[in-house]
C-alpha cells in the first residue's frame, strides 16, 4: 500500500477511501474500472484489501491518530493525512457496519446463565460410576423472546463446549 497510494493525487485519495469505507459499509464500493490506469488488478487487489483492513482494523481497535499515522508511515504525509481524515469523518459509520456485520451472525444473545456441578454416583447400567456432570442453564433472548436452554455435559462434552467458544470470541475480534 506504501507507495501505491502515492500514484494519486491527494484529493482522488480521499475519494478512494470514502469509496472504500463506503463499500465496508454495505455501500456501492469502488470500481477498478475507474483506477485501471493508475494500478494492475493486483495492485488494485492489494491496495483494497489493506484499506479495508486498516479502517476495520483501527475502529476495531479504536486507535489513536498517532497509530494510525504510525501504521501509514510509508505513504507521503499528505496522503496519510486523507486517510485519517477520512477515518475520523466515518468512524463512527464503520463501527456500526463492523457491529452490524458481527450481529449478523446470529440475532441471539446470552442474557444470563446458571451452573450446577453435580457427581453422577450410580447409572442403570454402571453400579459405580463417580463422574462429574455440569448442568448448564442458558438464559438466551432471540427475536425479543427469552428461552432457556438447558444442558448436562462431562468434563470432556464441557472442554469441547470451552474450545468452541473461545474458537468463536477469536473470530468475533477479528471481525471487529
Amino acid at each position: 500500500m506504501v507507495d501505491l497510494l502515492s500514484r494519486l493525487a491527494v484529493t482522488d485519495c480521499l475519494k478512494l477511501c470514502h469509496r472504500v469505507v463506503d463499500g465496508l459499509c454495505g455501500r456501492e464500493p469502488p470500481h477498478r474500472g475507474d483506477y485501471s490506469s493508475t494500478w494492475s488488478l493486483e495492485e488494485w487487489l492489494e491496495l483494497l484489501n489493506s484499506l479495508t483492513a486498516l479502517f476495520r482494523l483501527v475502529v476495531g481497535n479504536n486507535s489513536s491518530d498517532a497509530v494510525v499515522l504510525a501504521r501509514l508511515s510509508g505513504v507521503g504525509n499528505s496522503h496519510a493525512e486523507a486517510v485519517l481524515s477520512v477515518l475520523r469523518a466515518r468512524q463512527e459509520e464503520i463501527r456500526r457496519a463492523l457491529l452490524d456485520r458481527t450481529n449478523s451472525i446470529s440475532s441471539a444473545t446470552l442474557q444470563d446463565f446458571d451452573w450446577q456441578l453435580k457427581l453422577a454416583l450410580s447409572s442403570d447400567k454402571i453400579s459405580s460410576l463417580h463422574t462429574p456432570l455440569l448442568a448448564l442453564s442458558l438464559d438466551v433472548r432471540e427475536n425479543g423472546a427469552l428461552r432457556s436452554v438447558t444442558m448436562e455435559m462431562s468434563r470432556e462434552e464441557l472442554n469441547t463446549l470451552i474450545s468452541s467458544l473461545e474458537a468463536a470470541n477469536k473470530v468475533v475480534l477479528q471481525l471487529k
